[in-house]
């Protein structure tokens, strides 16, 4: 019955002769066309083409059918117009052309609306393609009987080669329908490379004919993780879970991305993240099992033998099979998170590192991947793997997938290897997309719309020579906290927008406040394209700085329409509350909540920030050792600016030391009362992250000489551990806060033998 009203309303709108203008105003009121990737040049003018049935697509020489194929289907799709194609140059038509003089950049082309027609001319078949998705997106979806197009000119082309986005199918895996919408939604944005990482410990995806064990065994596991690993006791659903890809559907997806221009990168993973590969086959393990397919998520010491010859056998097999599957010249072997545990006590490995007069462990992986490099170039392949392939020295040819930062991109670089840019702090669609705690699950991290579209994937410290080298940039999706399709298109999407632009656009024609606006609009088309976006980017942020009396300023921030209005007694803002006009001064301990409003209307969820005042509030302090990685704030003030850090960790508030202890020395300013010291510790042991050993708060009237006022050595909880303490009145003008790190994790511990973390946030003095 639906679907008859839908189609009795089109027939009425036909019936009426509706005219719908496209995405954009007609060009002259100064609004900007709705498209992502921004183009290189556009200029508008004040006529429009009228797009229709009675509209042809005129092919010209070069050009095959089906390459106009896409357009129709979505344009068909969004307003119901059916567009023929035509032999013969006709006006009212959209003429598409190849001419790369006239367009001499790779993949670019140049489109030119006016009243009369639309003339798309592409440097070669991917540029006719690119252009079509930009006039895809001034079509903007409903039905009508015709659709204005604004008049324009366009001249467009890439920054970078490779545009890519990453997907793991191991810890999810999500149907052939859906990688193929997905596929879609890519070569709408322009994106050209889909890395596709079928192998992991929590499962195998793809058909090898030669190995059946891995469909029948290794596809599987026996349940799967529920909630976060940091939660303790870890639980599970108790479902065998499961599945892989058949080289018929590999060969559909294949085709169906060349088809749209897209190159399909296939990772097998090696030497490390093989568990579930060592399920079906023991005895290419260090140990010979048994193995059994990680239920959970993490880095697990077992890994495949480099000391045993059957495991290349084995590898080279797999990879012979999956080469006939993927006709474009890259094959992704991982290579990243290789624990060399299992090497260390094994004596095939051991035996192999003295015959090839190998130093360690480190040039055994080295070994390990060159020699499967070398069994790709005898394959016409070449190899890439994430940046830890750098260790022991970089296999001929290879390139590099910079992920931990920017430093392996940087080094693979500077070596002359081309380098793809990802560091996770950057550009992972896994992590959180806003700071609010009842936002989705996801992985950890903060890469927010904002972070993405504002990174820029060629480290300034390259020289122009070696910047070259950088092939661009990807983002990646890993699908631990993604179990279903829905939650994994809230995760990507509009995410993936951004990197789309910072891939494709020039450096300087970036502008956030311009992306935003056309990324409202573009969610339209991606709801037509049945893809449900995250709203997460128009949420209040805040910021906190020193104001009045070194008290914190709040500062609160909101890109969406409406009024912020706001509470400070933790009461529910409403459309009466006060207007935020300005940050404001917190004096005393306040539960903030705020929300936008629109009218009497509220439109986004509930922001809520608990502010503690305290002595230590805003006073200068003195670290002996500087925090690290992504725990570095930057600035001692987050451990007095009134704001304590949440279990997500990823907020700015915590500071973490790797290996080493926590030394800070508070100074009040003059000699006060003191009777309540506090701080905060987090301990997660699943995410490296241990309490101290101990903990002692000393106080000082001169900073030289110290006394021991409080000492604490358990922190049970698996979490936020509050540390308070009452303590006799004492006067003091320092406080030193000592936090003993547990420096290696223990044996039978989550990462064994590597550095605990030690994180500490707000200090608390009254």
């Amino acid at each position: 019955m639906k679907r008859t009203w839908a189609s009795l309303l089109f027939l009425a709108f036909c019936c009426l002769g509706l005219v719908r203008v496209g995405g954009a105003q007609p060009a002259g009121s100064g609004a900007v066309l709705p498209l992502i990737p921004q183009p290189v040049q556009v200029s508008t003018t004040k006529q429009h083409f009228t797009l229709s049935n009675q509209t042809t697509l005129h092919l010209g020489q070069g050009i095959a059918p089906g390459k106009a194929a896409f357009f129709q289907q979505y344009v068909r799709k969004v307003s119901g117009i059916s567009l023929k194609t035509a032999k013969q140059a006709t006006n009212n038509a959209i003429h598409l052309r190849l001419d790369s003089l006239a367009v001499p950049q790779k993949e670019g082309y140049k489109l030119v609306i006016d009243q009369k027609q639309v003339t798309l001319t592409g440097h070669d078949e991917a540029g006719v393609f690119y252009g079509l998705q930009t006039l895809s997106q001034l079509i903007s979806p409903g039905p009508a009987a015709s659709v204005q197009l604004p008049g324009c000119a366009i001249s467009d082309y890439p920054r970078f080669a490779y545009r890519g986005m990453h997907l793991d199918v191991s810890r999810h895996m999500f149907p052939v329908g859906t990688l193929k919408k997905w596929l879609d939604v890519l070569a709408f944005y322009k994106i050209n490379t889909f890395h596709w990482h079928l192998t992991d410990d929590q499962g195998w995806r793809i058909e090898i004919k030669k190995y059946p064990r891995l469909q029948s065994v290794a596809a599987y596991r026996n349940e799967t993780l529920i909630g976060h690993k940091r939660e303790l006791p870890h639980r599970f659903d108790g479902q065998r879970y499961g599945g892989y890809y058949t080289q018929e559907e590999v060969k559909d997806i294949v085709r169906y991305a060349t088809e749209r221009h897209i190159t399909v990168i296939p990772e097998i993973e090696m030497p490390g993240h093989a568990l579930a590969a060592l399920t079906a086959y023991p005895e290419l393990g260090c140990t010979g099992g048994p193995y059994q397919t990680a239920t959970f998520w993490g880095v697990f010491d077992d890994v495949y033998c480099a000391g045993n010859d059957a495991t290349f056998t084995f590898l080279t097999g797999v990879l012979d099979e999956v080469v006939g599957l993927f006709p474009k010249s890259y094959i992704h072997i991982g290579g990243d998170e290789c624990p060399k545990t299992r090497w260390q006590a094994c004596p095939k490995c051991q035996k192999r590192i003295k015959d090839e007069h190998l130093r360690d462990e480190r040039e055994l992986q080295s070994y390990f991947i060159r020699r499967i490099s070398q069994h790709l170039a005898s394959k016409n392949r070449q190899l890439m793997g994430w940046d830890e392939i750098l260790e022991g020295g970089l296999a001929a040819g290879a390139t590099v997938m910079s992920w931990t930062g920017e430093q392996g991109g940087i080094e693979a670089a500077k070596l002359g290897h081309h380098v793809v840019m990802t560091p996770e702090k950057q550009v992972y669609l896994d992590y959180y997309q806003s700071l609010y705690p009842t936002d989705s699950l996801a992985a950890g991290g903060y890469t927010p719309l904002s972070k993405i579209y504002r990174y820029e994937p060629v480290p300034a410290v390259l020289t122009p020579a070696q910047a070259r080298y950088v092939l661009g940039v990807q983002a990646n999706v890993w699908s631990e906290y993604l179990p279903n399709v829905s939650k994994a298109e809230y995760m990507m999407f509009p995410r993936v927008l951004a990197l789309a632009e910072i891939a494709w656009s020039p450096k300087a024609a970036r502008n956030y406040t311009s992306f935003l606006t056309r990324t409202r609009a573009q969610n339209q088309r991606l709801q037509a394209m049945h893809v449900a976006p995250a709203r997460s980017y128009d949420w209040i942020t805040d910021s906190t700085w020193a104001g009045k009396g070194n008290l914190p300023m709040l500062q609160l921030k909101s890109t969406a329409k409406g009024e912020i209005r706001f509470t400070t007694d933790g009461s529910e803002p409403t459309s009466q509350s006060p207007r935020y006009q300005a940050p404001l001064l917190i004096a005393q301990s306040s539960l903030v909540k705020a929300a936008v409003f629109e009218g009497k209307t509220r439109t986004q969820p509930v922001y809520s920030k608990q502010l503690t005042i305290s002595k230590a509030t805003g006073k200068p302090v003195t670290l002996a050792n500087q925090p690290a990685g992504n725990y570095n704030p930057g600035t001692t003030w987050a451990l007095v600016n009134g704001v304590a850090g949440t279990n997500r960790y990823n907020d700015g508030q915590w500071f973490g030391f790797s290996g080493t202890d926590l030394i800070a020395t508070l100074d009040l300013g003059s000699s006060q009362q003191i009777s309540n010291l506090g701080t905060n510790v987090l301990n997660y042991h699943w995410q490296k992250m241990w309490a101290p050993t101990e903990l002692v708060f000393s106080v000082s009237t001169d900073g030289v000489s110290y006394r021991e006022v409080y000492r604490q050595t358990r922190f049970p909880v698996n979490g936020i551990n509050p540390v308070r303490a009452t303590i006799a009145p004492v006067s003091a003008r320092y406080v030193k806060i000592s936090a003993v790190n547990q420096g290696t994790i223990p044996a039978g511990e989550y990462g064994a033998g590597g550095k605990a973390w030690l994180l500490v946030d707000e200090l608390l003095v009254n």
